[in-house]
């Protein structure tokens, strides 16, 4: 059980950072599909960077840890940020339809994280990078089980669940985040009240993409130890999925991604059964967020529902 419950939160983390990260998107009023495509794209840019730097030491093996980690980061970040800015563009100064260019970018995505990775990318200096990004608390093996299951990952497990406190706190107790919410409400009325209707959506689309861009760094320098042998973008569907389930809450989408990865690996922990029965579990993330729909719609509460203005675009001269 106990290695169950680390494998759950090990894998939760990624479903972490694109959930918060499309949360934010959507708050401003945008839905975002392209979220797996901007989860690869952060995977490759922070692979690119790692692989930068640690080819440019003469010994990789003496590497800086705050600075490979800054690296990493920063890359995953502003790489991601690049595609959030090329969706920004297009569905709000655009007005592009929003579904169509989500799936555009998932695609044109995982396609240029495919070509860079094996072209670019020195993949033989990730597996040393990654015994960096996996590094745990120096007294986790003290505690027992409690350490192993909450203590024993790396760095960027805690900073995905202080980025999730943080989003939290900043919808619902600053005046940004009722700002925000306004604008994914009803942007033509935020607009009348003075808001900077345009900079919103901007700026949290773009951040919404460069949070999402660091969990395919996570996952590739952390959950598969610097392995590329499986993409990211089927993770991202989950990842939008699991805005749904946690009903556009930061907060309680941690507890959520812990449960998706919990059910994400069932598959794999139940012994003797057979390949069909192991894809048909895979799917129950996907089964629980349509019940979790499906009972928010009967039931109907505001606070259950997405943001009134979602998938629309806005211009003021429509007002």
């Amino acid at each position: 059980m106990v290695v169950f419950l680390t494998g759950a939160i090990a894998l939760g983390v990624t479903f972490l950072f694109g959930c918060v990260g499309e949360i934010l998107t959507e708050k401003a009023g945008h839905l975002n599909l392209g979220i797996p495509g901007i989860m690869s794209v952060g995977a490759m840019g922070g692979c690119l960077g790692v692989s930068l730097y640690m080819g440019a030491l003469s010994d990789p093996n003496n590497a800086s840890y705050i600075l490979l980690l800054l690296i990493g980061i920063l890359s995953s970040a502003f790489f991601a940020g690049i595609m959030g800015l090329i969706y920004a563009f297009l569905t709000i100064s655009m007005r592009a339809n929003q579904n169509v260019t989500g799936l555009i970018l998932t695609i044109f995505g995982t396609g240029l994280t495919e070509f860079v990775m094996e072209a670019k990318v020195d993949r033989s200096l990730l597996a040393k990078a990654s015994t960096y990004f996996t590094q745990s608390l120096p007294f986790a093996g003290k505690l027992g089980w409690f350490g192993e299951i909450f203590l024993s990952h790396g760095i960027l497990v805690y900073i995905a669940i202080a980025i999730a406190i943080v989003a939290a706190w900043l919808l619902q107790k600053t005046r940004i985040g009722l700002s925000l919410r306004a604008v994914g409400e009803n942007p033509a009325t935020a607009d009348a009240a003075g808001i900077n209707v345009t900079a919103y959506k901007y700026a949290f689309t773009l951040i919404g993409a460069a949070v999402a861009g660091m969990g395919g760094l996570y996952y590739i320098m952390d959950y598969l130890k610097g392995s590329w042998e499986y993409g990211i973008d089927s993770l991202g569907w989950l990842a939008i999925a699991l805005v749904i389930f946690t009903l556009w809450r930061p907060d309680l989408s941690i507890l959520g991604s812990f449960v998706f990865g919990a059910l994400y690996i069932a598959s794999y922990s139940i012994m003797g059964i057979s390949f069909a029965q192991m894809q048909l579990l895979k799917m129950l993330p996907y089964v629980v967020t349509v019940i979790v729909l499906i009972v928010t719609s009967i039931v109907g509460k505001k606070e259950t529902q997405p943001p009134a203005s979602l998938g629309l675009s806005y211009f003021r001269e429509d007002r």
